[in-house]
């Protein structure tokens, strides 16, 4: 950190602005430079200024008209300058300028709120170590970054130097290979973005490969007529076999699918444990799983019971165990190499690419019933009303008592217990459901964000085709099981805080200004007022949706409020988490599939001293490195597992070219409207094109398109009906041409609606 300046013991006038706005630009610098990532927010300004007393009221209102005026950002208590690199940035190194330079770009960035993303100057090591890969063109690596004071106007205002590569360039791309009448080979890209790449592939370089079969190839220059030659490196098997769209995803997203054989070694040594000096035996306590009905891994179970402590009156004591993966699974070891290269596990609707082998998630820390597992478990004191009055976390050996399903523990609570749940419902399930119930209490006060956007699933058949899209019902049990690993996840927080350990924290940052506004504008479209420049809490978008319950604009608010949320990560500086509305809170209660919750597994081991397995000394910038790491890999597996869905259903659809289905729109630009069919949720496009004659303007403010001449509007959440043009099953992609508006919704003629259904002026 730079030398903060020394404070006087006379009262010292406030900074102005500009000197505000030069200690963030010197601080982000000084941090850079020193690998140091630390935060700067109200405390820090005030102590470097001298700024005391009643004084400090008075710099907040300073803070709040910067952030007004989009100068500075608040995040919880950090304060930045807008659209700054943090010190640590995951980048992929895109070409080389004319000098010859390596020029990366940031791999996470928000061009709606901050513009095109910042190019970065890759400073080239001072000394290469011997055997050490030099980052090259199309490598992704994580950097260390500082603002270029010397740069000029067109030159990138980042100076960066990589700490880590993370993959090196891989010249090669996946699709489909064909063969016309002729036998010459091409290949058809899976990725939208490389469609219309002509690559040829001569016979000699296709091996086994035929036509149909899902290949990876090496691309290896140009042929003399200037179109592109590849060589087959992988044949993946037909595009029609039950596994393709799943491979399809993990070869584009460079997902690791196969464990290094020096980890499958380790797994297979490790046995399972039955007892422990580090372990307290709680196998008498009837700890119980609530899973999914196809879960394979169970790593957490839950105990209620009511508090008889004097001072607790009414109140409950609420177990969560979670399965011990630390003691199997040791820092820097070949099995914890591989659980931080995945980040987490993947899912798809066919199969799941696990982060640790099935040896160890499907059984070692798979919490069976009536099988002895370690575990890592949290006692809750709940109050009456749902308050958390403290909590201890414990090294266990425990038994689970039952493997129950989400509707099998709802049946019985509603009274239709089975002869598994029959036994348990009165010792087991009834406690944990009046504990639910107290903590409902605290939940209803603490107000987190509650969005009603169900989720869709995806059933196969037997050989691997799309089947139908169910939405699971969401049940009371689910809802339990997720607010008592809440309570966990933040319980795991406060006691590594309390106790100076570092940790990764599962931050979620408030809305920005821009999103805001954009945000106010839209619902003055509809009627709703939402002042712009207001404390916004989770609260106070649950205000809005209770506004418009039931009403036709029910759907559109929550997609726009949706839209305005910032996206959730994994960071080593805690900035609170705005959708559940709380102050700190980690992720603790899935580190079989999650590599953030095995960290902090190993923070709470090593700071309560539980034994082995524990987090070594790591410093700030290692812990921002793997933060950046496992954040990427959760987008990754987003965008895998999202594709995956797009290719099943248009797969599905590509038989029913000129089919018309009811859709809703779900996403409006100038180009046109993104579309979801209601009965699949397939996504799909409508080129503006093909809306009309009519030149159709585009509305930021109200997500609309509208015709100029007629005063008919397309606009997001309305129902329409579309006719399928073409799908491309391969690429994922479907487009369509509107058919008609649904009765009642869908094209608005703002003529005839008068000054109600006026768009406000873009700003």
């Amino acid at each position: 950190m730079a030398k903060r300046q020394n404070i006087d013991s006379e009262a010292r006038p406030l900074p102005s602005r500009e000197d505000i706005l030069a200690f963030l630009s010197r601080e982000k610098e000084a941090m850079s430079k020193s690998g140091h990532a630390g935060k700067i927010g109200k405390r820090e300004i005030a102590r470097a200024f001298g700024i005391k007393g009643a004084d400090k009221i008075e710099l907040k209102r300073l803070l709040g008209e910067l952030a007004a005026e989009g100068a500075i950002e608040k995040r919880g208590r950090r304060v930045t300058r807008p659209g700054v690199l943090p010190a640590v940035a995951l980048v992929d190194i895109i070409g080389r300028d004319p000098d010859g330079e390596l020029i990366a770009m940031p791999v996470e960035w928000d061009e709606d709120e901050f513009g095109a993303a910042p190019r970065i100057l890759i400073r080239a090591p001072r000394r290469a170590r011997a055997g050490e890969p030099l980052p090259g063109v199309g490598d992704r690596a994580l950097t260390r970054t500082e603002p270029d004071e010397d740069a000029g106007p067109n030159d990138p205002p980042y100076l960066g130097r990589v700490v880590k590569l993370l993959a090196r360039a891989r010249h090669r791309l996946i699709g489909v290979l064909r063969l016309d009448e002729t036998g010459a080979g091409r290949l058809e890209p899976i990725d939208k973005k490389q469609a219309g790449r002509d690559l040829v592939i001569a016979q000699e370089d296709r091996g086994e490969a035929r036509d149909g079969d899902l290949v990876s190839v090496d691309v290896l220059g140009r042929t003399r007529l200037g179109a592109g030659k590849a060589r087959v490196r992988e044949n993946l098997g037909s595009v029609k076999s039950e596994k393709a769209v799943s491979l399809i995803a993990l070869r584009a997203h460079d997902i690791p699918d196969v464990f290094r054989a020096e980890a499958i070694e380790e797994a297979e040594k490790v046995r399972v444990i039955s007892h422990s000096p580090h372990h307290e035996d709680w196998r008498d306590l009837p700890l119980v799983t609530i899973d999914p009905p196809d879960a394979k891994d169970h790593d957490d179970a839950v105990h209620a019971a009511p508090d008889h402590a004097p001072d607790n009156e009414g109140g409950y004591v609420v177990t969560v165990a979670i399965a011990d993966v630390a003691w199997y699974v040791r820092p820097h070891s070949p099995l914890d190499r591989d659980a931080l290269e995945r980040g987490n596990s993947v899912y798809f609707p066919d199969r799941v690419v696990p982060m640790l082998p099935e040896r160890i998630s499907n059984d070692l820390c798979s919490l069976r019933p009536r099988e002895t597992r370690p575990a890592l478990a949290v006692r809750l004191r709940l109050s009456k009303d749902g308050r958390k009055l403290d909590h201890s976390f414990h090294r266990v050996m425990m038994r689970s008592a039952a493997k129950l399903s989400y509707a099998q523990a709802q049946a019985a609570i509603d009274g239709k217990p089975d002869d598994t749940t029959g036994p348990l419902l009165e010792p087991a399930l009834r406690p944990l459901w009046a504990a639910y119930e107290a903590s409902k209490h605290a939940r209803h006060k603490r107000s987190p964000l509650d969005l009603d956007l169900p989720e869709r699933k995806i059933i196969l058949k037997p050989d691997g085709s799309f089947d139908r899209v169910v939405i699971p019902q969401r049940l009371e049990a689910h809802r339990l099981i997720e607010e008592f690993m809440i309570l966990a996840n933040v319980a795991a927080a406060e006691t590594l805080e309390e106790n100076r350990q570092r940790l990764i924290y599962r931050a979620h940052d408030e809305p920005s200004r821009e999103k805001l506004a954009a945000l106010s504008e839209f619902l003055a479209t509809i009627g709703v007022k939402f002042a712009k420049g207001q404390t916004v809490r989770a609260a106070s978008f649950n205000a809005i949706l209770a506004k418009v319950k039931g009403m036709e604009h029910e759907n559109l608010v929550n997609e726009i409020i949706l839209r305005t949320q910032a996206q959730a990560e994994y960071t080593h500086e805690n900035y609170g988490h705005f959708g559940l509305n709380l102050r700190r809170y980690a992720h603790f209660t899935s580190p079989i599939r999650r590599y953030a919750d095995l960290v902090v597994h190993r923070a709470l081991i090593a700071a309560l001293r539980l034994g082995s397995g524990a987090m070594p000394d790591i410093a700030v910038g290692e812990l921002a490195e793997i933060a950046a790491r496992i954040s990427a890999a959760e987008r990754r597996a987003m965008a895998a597992e999202r594709e995956t869905v797009d290719r099943l259903v248009a797969a599905h659809l590509a038989d029913q070219i000129g089919a018309v289905f009811p859709a809703r729109i779900s996403g409006v630009t100038r180009s046109g409207l993104f579309v979801r069919l209601q009965e699949t949720g397939a996504d799909g496009f409508v080129p503006a094109a093909t809306l009309g004659r009519d030149y159709f303007s585009y509305d930021e403010a109200a997500h609309s398109l509208t015709s100029k001449r007629s005063g008919e509007s397309y606009r997001l959440a309305d129902h329409i009906e579309v006719r399928l043009v073409e799908a491309a099953p391969v690429a994922g992609a479907l487009r369509f041409e509107v058919a008609s508006s649904a009765p009642g919704r869908g094209r608005i003629n703002h003529r005839t609606e008068g000054r109600a259904t006026k768009r406000p002026r873009r700003r």
